[in-house]
Order: C-alpha cells, then sequence, then structure tokens
C-alpha cells in the first residue's frame, strides 16, 4: 500500500529523525512511502488563539495536499488529533469543504494505530533492553481515543521492562501556546511531570508526541536527570536494528 507522511511541524523542525524512523519501519512492511511537499501545518495554533479563519485556510492546504493519498501516517496524536476532532467543526458551514474534510479524517491515521490496526502488527521483533515509562499524551489519548496500541506495540518489545508512570495522564504542561499563555501554570505542571517520571526508576521515557517529550526533556535536562526521552518510533526502530544486529 501506499503511505503518505504527514510530518508535522514540530517533527520538521526539531526532530526530523522521527519521521526517517517512522519511514523506515513503515518500509519493513511493505508501504511505499511519499511525502506531499504542499504540506504544511494542520492549523492547530491559530485555531487555539481563536483565529478560525485563519485556521480554515491553513487546512484547506493541508487536505488539498493529501487529496491524492491512500492513506496518510503522522507520527503525532496532537496533530491528529486537531483533523479529526476540529476539521469537521472549522467546515460545518461548507459542504464540499465538509465532505473533503471527511474523507481526509477517514484516511489519516498516528503511527501506533496504523500500525496496529491497519497493518495489523504489534511484534516488530525488536531489542530494547531498558527499564521505560511511557506518557501517554492529551490530545492522542483523550481525542483520538489511543490507549492500547502503544501499550501492545511495547508489549512486543524483548527485554523492555515498562513501568506505570504514576499520573499518566495529568498533562506535561505543553500544549502548544499554553505553554506561552499561561507560563507559571506550565512550569509546575511539568516540574511535576518530571518528579512522577524521576519516581519510576526508569532509564527512558517514551511519548508519542513531540510537543510532549520536548517539554519533559527540557524540564529532565534542567533537572540534571539522566533519563533518555524517546519517541515511540525511535525506540521501535532502535529496538529492530538492535535485534538484527544480535543475531548476526
Amino acid at each position: 500500500m501506499t503511505v503518505s507522511l504527514f510530518i508535522t511541524c514540530l517533527a520538521d523542525m526539531f526532530y526530523p529523525e522521527v519521521g526517517e524512523s517512522m519511514v523506515r519501519l513503515l518500509h519493513r512492511y511493505g508501504c511505499e512511502v511519499d511525502f506531499p511537499e504542499g504540506q504544511t501545518c494542520c492549523g492547530q495554533p491559530a485555531f487555539n488563539s481563536g483565529y478560525q479563519d485563519e485556521a480554515r485556510e491553513v487546512a484547506r492546504r493541508l487536505i488539498r495536499a493529501f487529496e491524492h493519498s491512500d492513506y496518510v501516517v503522522s507520527p503525532s496524536g496532537s496533530c491528529n488529533g486537531m483533523i479529526h476532532h476540529y476539521y469537521p467543526h472549522l467546515f460545518r458551514n461548507e459542504p464540499e469543504w465538509a465532505a473533503k474534510a471527511e474523507a481526509f479524517i477517514a484516511k489519516t491515521y498516528e503511527f501506533s494505530q496504523f500500525m496496529v490496526n491497519v497493518l495489523g502488527v504489534t511484534d516488530l521483533d525488536a531489542e530494547f533492553p531498558a527499564k521505560a515509562t511511557y506518557h501517554p499524551s492529551c490530545h492522542g489519548s483523550r481525542l483520538l481515543g489511543i490507549k492500547d496500541e502503544p501499550a501492545a506495540l511495547l508489549k512486543g518489545v524483548r527485554g523492555l521492562e515498562l513501568v506505570e508512570l504514576p499520573h499518566k495522564e495529568d498533562c506535561c504542561g505543553f500544549g502548544g501556546t499554553f505553554a506561552v499563555k499561561m507560563a507559571d501554570m506550565s512550569e509546575a505542571m511539568i516540574c511535576d511531570k518530571a518528579n512522577n517520571v524521576v519516581s519510576t526508576g526508569a532509564d527512558v521515557l517514551v511519548g508519542m508526541d513531540m510537543g510532549c517529550l520536548m517539554n519533559i526533556e527540557g524540564r529532565l535536562n534542567k533537572e540534571g536527570r539522566p533519563i533518555r526521552v524517546m519517541h515511540l518510533v525511535q525506540l521501535l526502530e532502535e529496538g529492530v536494528n538492535r535485534r538484527e544486529r544480535n543475531r548476526v
């Protein structure tokens, strides 16, 4: 099948290696991956700041970019949450674009959802000997309902000890524009999140959204905590490569 990569702004600007890992993993399972160059932001920052007209124009551009794609896959629950949850609202008074938005939504997936629910893959034959804890991002879990898919993929990783994160459902405090507008509250939230991560004794923190990971990693680094922060895609690809090396 042909899959189009929706890279998202944060992955494009700060974490391109996440997109690269995702492409290599999809290739392993027979997917041809393309990259529509017309893609841009999903419109979430403008939408969250109250600029709905501007968000609508950005959304139109994104829909056009992927109009001919069979599947659209992204390493972000946040951007996918924006598409699935708010695009119908943006185009509620425009029947033609509402239909295009629904068609876009129907073929757009967050990475773990696509792997588990579309490809039917839970065990990637990966090996990653470490103690890890998992942070479920707000938009992925609350807007998209992602709960079992990341756990299924992590469970299949040999040597990985997964420890429950206390108060895992609590926001890390990033929230895009929220961290700028409500800086004091955001800082209090990330301090709590970092303390909970440290309390697990984990070597690795795993997540699915670059905004959350960037925020948590920044706090852990500021506190001098030597905990590795990884996107789920990175851990899986590194685990697959380790397993292959150990076979040689």
